[in-house]
């Protein structure tokens, strides 16, 4: 099973427009930064602004933020472009299989539960946490700085 790294590209994006304002922020430049595709950029930014977190002009490259990067949670970020469970049960199991049935039923409860648990921590950490956290690993590791493009 493919593990989805869309919230990791989104704040990745969005950090990188937070960071950089005034600069040239194509898809293209993004695109390179996140190591995808440019259409794939456009698609996460175009979630973001349905989500009223990205305001962008067609043909501009100066996408910005609607708020204070202390305002936009991490929970913001994931329900605009990933709002899946992240823990599954199987529902390919045997039907005829009771315990099998039930083993996955009483899995459910419990991960509704985790889920519940990581959305309200996910509303507690911002952007502004994750670019603080950002610039103390640059000032631990200055060599991580430069980015050229």
């Amino acid at each position: 099973m493919k593990k989805s790294v869309r919230l990791s590209n989104a704040v990745h994006l969005i950090a990188l427009i937070a960071l950089n304002p005034f600069a040239n922020l194509s898809s293209q430049r993004l695109a390179q930064s996140i190591n995808t595709n440019p259409s794939f950029i456009r698609q996460i930014m175009s979630q973001l602004r349905k989500a009223g977190l990205l305001t962008s002009t067609k043909g501009h490259a100066e996408p910005k933020l609607t708020k204070p990067v202390a305002q936009i949670s991490l929970y913001d970020i994931y329900q605009a472009v990933d709002n899946t469970k992240l823990l599954n049960i199987d529902t390919q199991i045997d039907p005829a299989c009771g315990p099998g049935q039930n083993i996955q039923l009483s899995l459910a409860t419990y991960y509704d539960q985790i889920q519940e648990k990581v959305e309200q921590q996910m509303q507690k950490i911002t952007l502004a946490d994750v670019l603080a956290q950002y610039q103390a690993r640059l000032a631990a590791h200055p060599e991580f700085k430069r980015y050229d493009n």
